[in-house]
């Protein structure tokens, strides 16, 4: 049964959690090597997502099954590396310019879903996008910061971060969500195992209790956010998910030291209201289809 506002209030206390665990994942990444934090961080992530994905199919040998193997390892395996660059950006820009630039994927996804869907993009949306894109400059910078290879870390970020959405809207042409969902966790594991289990650095016990509870929170907002999907039409709980900048904020502002600059500001602002338009345009264009 659909319950938007509840939909609404759970997206928000999700949107939290995933500031946190932002907010940990920044202070353990300074300290160590940011692929090992990553990779502990994913092998909790693998054991929740076998859990939910046998749960939702029946067995894990069902979930697993899928006719396009090779999409689906890319699809996690780009995750994965996705979340380490975010990580690190994390720890060259802060929280808060981090994610403001991150807060452009969307306009990334809807520029790309024509090329890479086929998806027809109309002019309003391309000016929107036109408009995000302004904004995304406008937080670089241009002259002055645009050459700062810490800034094009986190657009990278964004930009690995909206590949991953459009494989996953590809690969659910075919397979159930309980199949992607399966692969979205399980080969990133593996391939972050192999990598960083040669970068292991020993940890504060302290330390541990802060990993402990990045891996929770990690669990826990996947968790609800599959949730909020289940409550609530994706349309309706989306334009929430720009909380997540504003927890961050507090934050990085409180706990971190950092500041919010008025560039940084308007670029964000230009980049939501672009966003939240092209999130309208696409409703009103389903609707309208359907």
């Amino acid at each position: 049964m659909t319950d938007t506002r509840r939909g609404i209030w759970l997206m928000v206390l999700t949107m939290f959690i995933f500031a946190m665990q932002d907010g940990i994942s920044r202070h353990l990444a300074s300290e160590y090597n940011v692929i090992m934090i990553v990779m502990i961080r994913y092998w909790f992530f693998a054991a929740f997502v076998l859990t939910v994905s046998a749960r939702r199919a029946g067995s894990i040998a069902n979930a697993a099954r899928t006719g396009q193997p090779v999409l689906q390892v890319t699809r996690g395996l780009l995750l994965a590396a996705e979340v380490c660059v975010m990580v690190l950006a994390f720890t060259l820009l802060g929280l808060i310019e981090s994610l403001a630039i991150f807060a452009s994927y969307p306009l990334i996804v809807a520029a790309l879903s024509g090329p890479v869907l086929g998806e027809k993009v109309g002019p309003r949306r391309w000016v929107a996008i036109g408009v995000g894109f302004l904004g995304v400059l406008i937080m670089l910078q241009p002259g002055l910061k645009v050459f700062s290879p810490a800034a094009f870390v986190a657009l990278l970020s964004a930009t690995m971060f909206a590949l991953y959405t459009l494989l996953t809207r590809y690969a659910a042409r075919q397979d159930k969500a309980s199949t992607s969902f399966f692969w979205t966790g399980v080969p990133g594991a593996i391939g972050l195992t192999l990598i960083g289990i040669w970068m292991w650095e020993p940890m504060t016990a302290h330390d541990w209790g802060w990993m402990a509870a990045l891996c929770v929170s990690g669990a826990t907002g996947h968790y609800l956010l599959i949730r909020v999907y289940e409550l609530a039409e994706a349309s309706a709980v989306q334009p929430f998910a720009y909380f997540q900048l504003a927890f961050a904020s507090v934050i990085g502002v409180l706990v971190f030291g950092e500041t919010i600059e008025t560039n940084i500001a308007i670029g964000v602002g230009l980049v939501i209201a672009a966003g939240l338009f092209t999130l309208w345009r696409a409703r009103v264009t389903a609707e309208g289809s359907s």
